[in-house]
């Protein structure tokens, strides 16, 4: 696996949970908790984002103003992974991703209605027909510089397609697993990929 060549070690850490999940996603615990034993001096953050893609990506813009853009990084899954790679176009940071959404406009038209939070069954939210022309909108027509990624993506994946992931991310560092699921149910075993490209050696 290849590393960013020019990364700085990110003194910030953006993670964005996918499409009905919420800061309690098991790989977001268990990356903070990481952070927590071996970096603690890097500022995380995970906010919960809304059921709009236009409302949470302006979320994630205020919430990540003020840092700065040579040493921030971004990790998202799913429909997170999506909103990551555009945060990583608009800022420049390194990205990773774990079986990321690559045409979440086309996949989220049949979940338009109610919905209920992953971790939280009483939850509820409604998806907006409108939202799905906020994906349109920020739907990217290709990435750039492609060694500003490393994707973890799933051949068992059972909600996204493999193929299209790897075809998204060409020429981006790329761990394609031979099985997994959508959830990455075995994410500790790709931690030490994750934190090798964005180069967060434990001081801790």
């Amino acid at each position: 696996m290849s590393v960013p060549p020019t990364a700085l070690p990110p003194t910030h850490l953006l993670y964005l949970h996918g499409f009905r999940s919420s800061p309690k996603s098991f790989k977001a615990q268990r990356l903070h908790a990481w952070l927590r034993h071996h970096r603690p001096d890097v500022h995380w953050a995970c906010p919960q984002l809304p059921p709009s893609p236009a409302d949470a990506i302006a979320l994630v813009e205020r919430h990540i103003a003020a840092w700065p853009r040579a040493s921030m990084a971004v990790v998202g899954s799913s429909l997170g992974g999506f909103y990551a790679t555009w945060i990583a176009e608009r800022t420049g940071c390194p990205a990773v991703l774990l079986n990321p959404a690559v045409n979440p406009a086309r996949d989220l038209a049949q979940h338009i209605g109610e919905q209920t939070g992953f971790h939280d069954p009483d939850e509820h939210f409604f998806f907006r027909v409108e939202y799905i022309e906020e994906l349109q909108r920020l739907t990217l027509p290709a990435i750039t510089q492609p060694a500003r990624y490393f994707a973890v993506i799933a051949k068992g994946d059972e909600v996204l397609d493999w193929r299209e992931m790897v075809a998204r991310y060409r020429g981006a560092a790329v761990k394609l697993l031979e099985g997994g699921d959508h959830a990455l149910s075995d994410f500790d075993d790709h931690l030490a990929d994750l934190v090798r490209f964005l180069h967060l050696e434990p001081t801790a």
